[in-house]
């Protein structure tokens, strides 16, 4: 976390000053330590969490897979407990894996937001990849042929924009119409003990954003699941044949840490736990940081005229063509101290929504006309908020509340888990 109460040039010359020599070389140490040591959230995490995947593979017997062909979707976060990928555990217990359905960012999650990943053979294994992004986002009839179930692990962060959940939705459809049963492996939702945000106007309905539900859903995987199922959000709803494997030992107050990252620019729980705020920067003309090395922690663009954090996105994997590639952008920095607030009273964070405008090169061009925003937002009537929230302080998520009181008597029908409340 930086720290910029101290000027430390001058600070140090001073204590050079005393006599006391061994008093001022303990007071560095202790400078030095703490410098290196406050770069820390205030969580206890629950480390006795089991993943649906490790239950599934505590008791495979529960779900008869034996000599059935299995198709897996999955990529890079679909790991276990002893850091052993699901496809090659099931392989190694000698399970028939005949397909591997990947969702954006691909099965090894280094592929770009928005990239097209192509179809291919895993090197590892043999198995085909089929990938459910780009022009083919749901499972043809013709890929699903042969298959006898599909098992489905994928871990989520929580946020409507985040398209796993939308591949979820595709994946559910097609086994409903193909008469396949699907199995979902649960995986604690390291956003979960929240909800908050405009429910989607579904005239703005796309890949990031397929449902009527808020920003922060406060759901696992499973539980948005049976959730797609009960509402009937998707054709056939009622043939789906819908299994999930729960996690153990969690709740919605828990706190999970994230074994590998989702995707390839959240790299940092920090960031994981302010996505649901700054992506979207990501439908403005700010950089969220994008091929720096604190990906959606560092926020601004060229002209930006407050903060004192600096940063030069350049090309990375999983950003090779970052937002002002090359150029010096000023803004913020999502501090530990900022996360730390948050987590004591989690919200998406509209003071900073309000901030970054106010102070943005350009105020008229802040939200492109192309509307990638409201898109985003899922709202039409959110960047227009911000913009009276700047102009007299007032609260822009009264008319987020209506909504979200239904959303919650819709969500608590289908939760697992006990709840944040």
């Amino acid at each position: 976390m930086r720290r910029d109460a101290i000027n430390r040039p001058i600070f140090i010359y001073q204590l050079t000053q005393l006599k006391y020599t061994k008093y001022f070389i303990a007071l560095v140490f202790c400078v030095f330590l703490y410098a290196n040591t406050s770069a820390q959230l205030n969580i206890a995490y629950n480390k006795n969490i089991l993943t649906g995947a490790d239950n599934l593979l505590a008791n495979p017997a529960s779900l008869a897979l034996e000599g059935k062909n299995i198709a897996i979707c999955a990529n890079q976060t679909s790991i276990l407990k002893n850091k052993t990928h699901l496809v090659d555990t099931l392989l190694s217990k000698k399970y028939k894996i005949v397909k591997i359905f990947t969702p954006e960012h691909g099965l090894r999650g280094t592929a770009d937001a928005g990239e097209k990943v192509a179809s291919a053979v895993d090197k590892k294994t043999g198995i085909p990849i089929v990938s459910l992004y780009g022009n083919n986002k749901k499972p043809t009839a013709d890929q699903l042929k042969g298959i006898d179930v599909v098992i489905f692990d994928l871990q989520d962060v929580g946020a409507r924009f985040y398209t796993y959940i939308s591949t979820l939705h595709y994946v559910m459809e097609a086994c409903a119409q193909n008469n396949i049963p699907i199995v979902v492996l649960d995986r604690p939702n390291p956003n979960g003990f929240y909800v908050d945000g405009p429910v989607l106007d579904t005239s703005l309905r796309s890949f990031v954003g397929m449902h009527p539900v808020p920003i922060v859903h406060g759901m696992t995987i499973g539980e948005y699941a049976f959730m797609i199922k009960g509402e009937k959000w998707i054709k056939k709803a009622e043939t789906c044949s819908l299994t999930v494997v729960r996690c153990e030992s969690y709740t919605h107050k828990d706190f999970y840490e994230l074994p590998v990252a989702p995707s390839p620019n959240l790299t940092s729980m920090q960031a994981i736990y302010y996505y649901p705020t700054t992506c979207l920067f990501e439908g403005t003309t700010l950089s969220v940081g994008r091929g720096t090395k604190y990906p959606f922690r560092n926020i601004g663009m060229p002209g930006f005229k407050a903060g004192k954090n600096y940063f030069t996105p350049k090309p990375t994997p999983g950003a090779k063509e970052p937002k002002y590639n090359g150029q010096k952008c000023r803004g913020i920095f999502i501090t530990d101290s900022m996360v730390n607030a948050f987590l004591k009273k989690p919200a998406i964070d509209t003071h900073l929504l309000v901030t970054m405008y106010k102070n943005s090169a350009s105020q008229s061009k802040f939200f492109p006309e192309k509307g990638s925003f409201d898109i985003l937002t899922g709202d039409k009537m959110f960047k227009w908020s911000i913009i009276a929230t700047a102009v007299s302080g007032e609260d822009m998520t009264y008319a987020w509340q209506k909504g979200l009181k239904k959303f919650k008597a819709i969500r608590k029908k289908y939760l697992l888990y006990t709840d944040y409340e």
